[in-house]
């Protein structure tokens, strides 16, 4: 068994999942990988999440895709949840596990734990639920904004737990949650960063959400809505909100498109955020993108999983 298992990060749109197959397939039928994307946990939003495909999920084993239901909900203390379990499950039988995903504070909970928080106070809480939903809303925008940006206007279970938090600490849970503390990293996990120019990265943006449109991204998200199944959390991913405004008729399909890449590119603007903070991860591993070859980055990650020095 190797030291150390691989959590995979990077743009979207930068090569996580494609370094992810070509290790699993290096190391043959132990390797299984396991999702930190906090949308592709949802049955039929395939296209727009960019999931693996079926052909590549028959090739190796894939965890924590199509988990639930888009009407759901589903956030990063349930995953680590699960996840954890199911690496530990990999390891004992001498896998494997490679973790690979966009959403970095799932990545950043695998390395050194998060933040709890206080416990449940009912009292307070049935005052907060209480108060009429655009006033909690209010409350929220003003005390915490970043987690106003995360957190549906229609969520009252997190908008209640983020002004929970903030009325019994102070500060806001969107401030603990990125609060960091290298030093407690896991020895049993490397970290490995791809690193893409900023002009580099926008450009496979625009041409990945070109791709996803001729694959037929426009008519998955047509049977979503027309289904009814897509939730508050589900409404508000890249690609699928801005085409729900099309179909309700609040802008045109060209206009649509062209916000999912702004928007796309928006959020790789806030990944790279994440990745400023996880280059402080000890002994991780960073390949400059598109220089490392496939090959060279199998080479160095798996050395570096075996304890070598890259």
């Amino acid at each position: 068994m190797l030291q150390r298992f691989p959590i995979i990060v990077g743009p979207t749109g930068g090569g996580k999942s494609a370094l992810a197959m070509a290790l699993a397939e290096r190391v043959g039928a132990l390797a299984e990988i396991v999702s930190a994307d906090s949308m592709q946990v949802f049955r039929g939003m395939d296209i727009g999440t960019a999931k693996p495909s079926a052909e590549e999920r028959a090739r190796v084993p894939h965890h924590l895709i199509d988990v639930e239901e888009p009407r759901e909900s589903y956030n990063v203390e349930r995953w680590l949840r699960v996840a954890e379990p199911i690496i530990d499950d990999i390891r004992a039988r001498g896998g494997l596990p490679i973790v690979v995903g966009g959403t970095h504070l799932y990545a950043k909970a695998l390395l050194e734990g998060m933040f709890d928080g206080p416990g449940a106070d009912e009292g307070l809480r049935a005052e907060l639920a209480a108060l009429p939903r655009s006033e909690r809303r209010a409350e929220l925008e003003r005390v915490d904004p970043h987690a106003a940006t995360r957190i549906h206007p229609n969520d009252d279970r997190r908008t209640i737990r983020a002004l929970e938090v903030f009325r019994l600490t102070g500060k806001a849970i969107s401030q603990w949650q990125t609060e960091w503390d290298s030093g407690r990293a896991r020895t049993d996990r490397l970290l490995v960063g791809l690193d893409w120019g900023h002009g580099q990265v926008n450009g496979r943006i625009n041409a990945r959400v070109k791709q996803m449109v001729r694959d037929g991204l426009v008519e998955e998200v047509r049977g979503l809505w027309t289904r009814g199944v897509l939730g508050p959390q589900a409404r508000e991913a890249i690609g699928y909100k801005q085409l729900v405004a099309h179909l309700e008729g609040h802008c045109t399909l060209d206009e649509a498109i062209e916000r999912v890449k702004i928007e796309t590119r928006r959020f790789a603007k806030n990944q790279r955020t994440w990745l400023r903070r996880l280059r402080s991860t000890p002994a991780s591993v960073w390949l400059a993108m598109p220089e490392t070859s496939t090959d060279d980055a199998v080479e160095r990650v798996l050395g570096a999983c075996r304890g070598e020095k890259t």
